[in-house]
């Protein structure tokens, strides 16, 4: 497998659906507004998507992955022990998750009650809303868990396009939901959203049993048993699902106190902030980790132990050779690049600074961000989801601690401060216990990267730091100059990286031609 290729055909695709995904918001923000009846809607696609985080893509992928893949790499590329696996992980999984499922939709009214406490401020009608568009939304979860399953299965045996692709069909789904069925107001509009996600359930679903046939991936039916690898993966995707739900809990954490004790508007500048923030990680971060995991999976099911060090070496290296520029310029260029993106209607320039301090503040971060999800792997693929949830939970401390002493002084910086933080000490955490079993070394190209790649970053945001000044006025003109100065001051910082990162030897034009060819190395 080629890990540069791999994370760029992930992180093009991911591109796309988080495109996708801000023309969805702005079509949402015309059509529905942000009144009773996209309240209503919010809340109920929250309820499966929370879910589908803590457990169908998260904790699952988390253990099935690894233990699939181990299994193929045992057998030499075999599928048939592996896919009699996912045949028994499938009979026991489908009737949990119908069970599940007419449960949650039966109680929607009391779940969606301790979710909001009925909306105290807002009419009743604004609650059976929330009820009615909860019920319709909530079977996503069932055909997403499946999906999961058939996308884990895909990625194991390196066709991680495929799943990569189905998040576009939701936002496609949701587009065209409002493109055609808008006439109707806000509420019929909103009711129409939470059919359209269910309908893009069934799209994700079918789009991925069309690749598994294509794959000759054909699963049966079997009647559940709870067999030794079943109970096996039923015993790693519990702590799987704790650490997914330690990271939620620190996300509501940080919205609750920001909702509290500051000012209004604190919970929208860390929200912008960090929907900016996020974009690296989702098209470096998660599209290394995706492809690493199922790499290193089977390499340690060869008993390729050496070759899966080097693996994790050059991930270590490839993310980091994106994400230090990345996380440069959303620090140093934060105000130019929100206010060129927001600033505009009701977002005004006090909210532009606001919000470029928060994202500064996030940015420091980003490359604990991207690690974490580069160093994971290493324990997952060795069936071990504990560790990584004790972590977790130990930085999902030290980050309410930070809140807790931060957003005094600094209000909503000292939230999106003491995140950043908290990703360093998870990521640290992470690598000293890897290198503690031995499971890691930074070899000697790293080590040589590391240096190199610290004076190139430095030399870029020098650039940026002189080109700020210059190209803030331009960014509160029209649409075409904020455009045209974003690209001069993200294109000269991006130059300036990449120059001195070939001047400096951190890679040659040969390597990444190779890199990006079939012929390139796998590792």
């Amino acid at each position: 497998m080629n890990l540069v290729r791999t994370t760029a055909t992930i992180g093009g695709l991911t591109l796309i659906s988080r495109m996708a995904g801000f023309v969805r918001d702005l079509l949402m923000a015309r059509f529905v507004g942000a009144g009773m009846a996209a309240d209503a809607f919010l809340i109920a696609f929250r309820l499966p998507n929370l879910f589908r985080a803590l457990f169908a893509e998260g904790a699952f992928s988390a253990a099935f992955v690894p233990m699939f893949s181990r299994q193929v790499g045992a057998d030499k590329g075999d599928l048939v022990a592996g896919k009699r696996f996912a045949e028994d992980v499938l009979a026991v999984l489908l009737p949990v998750l119908i069970l599940f499922t007419m449960v949650m939709v039966a109680a929607a009214a009391p779940v969606v009650w301790a979710l909001t406490g009925g909306f105290p401020d807002a009419s009743p009608e604004k609650f059976a809303l929330a009820v009615d568009f909860t019920r319709l939304t909530f079977p996503y979860l069932l055909l997403i868990s499946l999906v999961s399953l058939m996308g884990g299965i895909l990625n194991s045996i390196g066709r991680f396009w495929v799943n990569a692709a189905a998040p576009i069909l939701l936002n496609l789904a949701l587009i065209a939901g409002m493109l055609f069925f808008h006439d109707g107001g806000d509420v019929a509009t909103a009711r129409a959203q939470a059919l359209c996600v269910s309908f893009a359930g069934i799209l994700q679903f079918l789009w991925l049993i069309w690749a598994c046939l294509r794959a000759d991936i054909k699963l049966r039916l079997r009647r559940p048993r709870l067999g030794e690898k079943v109970r096996k993966l039923l015993a790693l995707i519990g702590p799987a699902a704790l650490g997914a739900g330690a990271v939620q809990v620190n996300l509501l954490i940080s919205t609750a106190l920001a909702a509290r004790f500051l000012p209004e508007g604190a919970v929208s500048f860390l929200y912008y902030a960090d929907r900016l923030n996020q974009l690296p990680l989702g098209l470096i971060g998660i599209g290394v980790g995706t492809a690493l995991l199922p790499t290193l999976s089977r390499q340690l099911g060869a008993g390729s132990d050496d070759q899966a060090m080097r693996t994790q070496n050059r991930a270590i290296e490839l993310v980091l050779l994106l994400t230090l520029p990345a996380a440069a310029a959303l620090t140093v260029a934060a105000l130019p690049i929100i206010r060129g993106l927001l600033e505009q209607g009701r977002f005004l320039p006090a909210d532009s600074v606001a919000t470029a301090q928060a994202l500064a503040a996030f940015s420091l971060g980003l490359p604990a961000y991207v690690l974490i999800k580069v160093l994971t792997p290493g324990f997952h693929a060795r069936q071990d989801t504990k560790m990584p949830v004790r972590i977790a939970v130990a930085s999902m401390l030290v980050n309410l601690a930070g809140n807790i002493i931060l957003i005094w002084p600094l209000g909503h910086v000292g939230i999106a401060l003491s995140t950043a933080v908290a990703a360093w000490v998870n990521a640290l955490a992470l690598w000293l216990v890897l290198r503690k079993r031995g499971h890691f070394t930074i070899d000697a190209r790293l080590q040589r990267a590391l240096w190199r790649l610290a004076v190139a970053t430095a030399l870029m945001v020098i650039v940026l730091m002189l080109l700020v000044p210059l190209v803030l006025p331009y960014t509160s003109a029209s649409l075409a100059i904020r455009g045209g100065a974003l690209v001069v001051l993200i294109g000269s910082g991006g130059v300036a990286y990449l120059l001195a990162a070939r001047v400096l030897g951190i890679y040659t034009l040969a390597e990444l031609k190779a890199q990006f060819t079939r012929k390139g190395s796998p590792t």
